[in-house]
């Protein structure tokens, strides 16, 4: 599969893009600067500004899919996914977040949470903004992918659960490795068991 990745720099970015390219998709990594990375047999780097909507078009433009794992916060959401309907690319994956998901059992979101902390909740709203903006986008094949709680690099286990719209939350509490996000991500590529909903993953 040819697969255009945003952000392929990132935390969550660059172990996607490490998981892709072990199942042998091929990758157009695409960021503001690819310097730490470097083209192979599998992988295409692309230096690109997100703002210029019409080289991201031409960068899209044959794929099979797409995914972004870019910050929500200063993102053109509307722009983006402008982009992606013109680059008659059909299926889009996005690396979201935990905040708009609900507590367990709650009907509360996590961002609304008395103890969700005050530097994220900016990111966390333009989070729940871009979801809201992707369920009006019914000619796009999209899926949101929201991790646990804590969300940072660790293990490539393969064993997690995955939820709809509820935090998961385990023994450990709520939490996912970006190697493990990345093997949720990569299996509903190849599977497209989620198409136009969110779905969570932890374990």
């Amino acid at each position: 599969m040819k697969i255009a990745l945003i952000g392929a720099t990132g935390m969550a970015g660059s172990r996607i893009l490490e998981e892709l390219v072990s199942r042998g998709h091929y990758v157009k990594a695409i960021a503001r600067n690819t310097h730490k990375l470097a083209d192979t047999e599998r992988v295409l780097t692309v230096d690109l500004d997100l703002n210029d909507q019409e080289a991201l078009v031409t960068e899209l433009k044959g794929q099979d899919a797409v995914v972004s794992s870019v910050r929500f916060q200063g993102l053109n959401a509307n722009g983006l996914i402008q982009a992606i309907r013109e680059s008659k690319v059909k299926r889009y994956i996005v690396v979201g977040g935990a905040g708009s998901l609900n507590l367990p059992n709650q009907n509360v979101r996590v961002l609304d949470s008395e103890d969700f902390p005050e530097e994220y909740k900016l990111e966390a709203e333009a989070g729940v903004q871009f979801l809201e903006s992707l369920k009006q986008a019914d000619d796009v094949d999209w899926t949101f992918i929201s991790p646990s709680a804590e969300f940072a690099p660790g293990k490539r286990t393969g064993e997690f659960r995955t939820g709809k719209d509820e935090l998961l939350v385990g023994s450990d509490g709520s939490k996912i490795s970006a190697e493990d996000f990345a093997v949720a991500l990569a299996d509903e590529l190849e599977h497209n068991n989620h198409i136009q909903q969110r779905f969570t993953v932890g374990y």
